[in-house]
């Protein structure tokens, strides 16, 4: 379980030969995969295809630099796999020291993971993790040469574990550090103690330190949260990240330095001086968001509780957001992963807690 209250409750023609003409050269010249032509804002999805079969609570998809394949995390076996966007699938390796909790009593195990962003297999090999242990939460990095992960190393620690308030998203952000998504481990006053690691997002070098320009001079790049389990930046550069609430309001935030997201004072919108109201709220029988990715200016919000996927646009440049739109509710059960592929407009998303064995990578073309 991820939420303590579920036991509770186009373009012209010229730009259309643009983008088949890059996509020749790309393969000609068999570079990295990189972004097409910017396409207008906006598409939606357009079908669903099961790209894999046979996982086991996909936690986190994460591609690495060169764009063609990506490692998934699995949260209960705490295995770590790669898949090619061809759709093959290969075992890469664990990550040691994890443990569940209890299928029935929280959303500990194997969380998120993050290629380093000049990683190639051979000079940089680093791949960060986050876990739980037996008495904390913590974030580690390995080495993956292509084929295996080994060496592990912890590189930030003492972050407390709680039921279903582990946080768990890692991602490397434009300036290239990396964001670490924390949950206030059931203990709502440490969100608001800016000293504390929990219910926090947090952003910190590659060898675990505070980044650069931090806001307190110490780890934490924003505060007063509850269970942050998404982040994703927009074309401009921007943070954007979804939060579990509690029994009322479920918040799609625009993250921004050193600012108080409010909990426990606020859920949802509260306009209370000194603390940042979401950007958008999801009751939770139709959210429980878990992750999100931007495709085209627009966001989409994997639901648990709402097994749906929700599409958000972004009004141009500016920090307005649409109106909501909710696909596919009910149809795959509770997604969780949630992942954009470099260089195509498309996501793979994972169903979650299908049973052993049951979960699917999904692939959601936008047009």
């Amino acid at each position: 379980m991820t939420d303590i209250r579920r036991s509770t409750r186009h373009s012209p023609r010229f730009a259309a030969a643009a983008l088949a003409t890059a996509a020749l050269l790309a393969t000609a010249l068999a570079q990295p995969v990189t972004a097409a032509p910017a396409a207008a804002d906006g598409g939606a999805p357009a079908g669903v295809k099961t790209l894999s079969k046979g996982w086991h609570t996909p936690w986190g998809i994460s591609f690495l630099p060169n764009g063609r394949t990506a490692l998934i995390t699995e949260r209960l076996s705490y295995q770590v796999y790669r898949l090619d966007r061809d759709g093959r699938k290969k075992w890469v390796g664990e990550v040691p020291y994890t443990v569940p909790e209890p299928y029935d009593e929280g959303a500990g195990g194997l969380l998120g993971v993050a290629p380093s962003p000049t990683w190639d297999g051979k000079k940089d090999k680093q791949v960060f993790f986050m876990h739980t242990t037996k008495a904390e939460t913590r974030v580690v990095r390995m080495d993956y040469d292509g084929s295996s992960l080994r060496n592990y190393k912890p590189i930030l620690t003492g972050i407390r574990r709680g039921g279903d308030h582990n946080g768990g998203r890692i991602a490397f952000g434009p300036d290239k550090y990396l964001y670490v998504s924390t949950g206030e481990a059931l203990q709502p006053k440490l969100a608001q103690d800016r000293k504390s690691l929990n219910g926090k997002i947090l952003r910190i070098t590659k060898s675990g330190k505070p980044a650069p320009g931090n806001p307190f001079g110490n780890h934490v790049y924003s505060y007063g949260h509850r269970n942050p389990q998404g982040l994703a930046w927009d074309r401009k550069g921007r943070l954007w990240s979804v939060e579990i609430g509690q029994q009322t309001y479920d918040e799609l935030n625009l993250i921004k330095r050193g600012a108080n997201y409010g909990w426990p004072t606020c859920e949802g919108t509260c306009s209370r001086k000194g603390m940042a109201d979401p950007m958008a709220t999801f009751s939770p029988e139709r959210g429980v968001p878990a992750q999100i990715a931007v495709v085209r200016n627009v966001l989409y919000v994997s639901s648990l509780r709402g097994q749906r996927l929700w599409r958000v646009p972004i009004a141009g440049d500016s920090e307005r957001l649409g109106t909501k739109t909710a696909f596919y509710p009910g149809t795959y059960g509770r997604l969780r992963a949630i992942a954009k592929v470099p260089g195509a407009d498309e996501l793979w998303v994972g169903t979650s807690d299908l049973g052993y064995g049951n979960d699917k990578i999904l692939r959601v073309p936008i047009k």
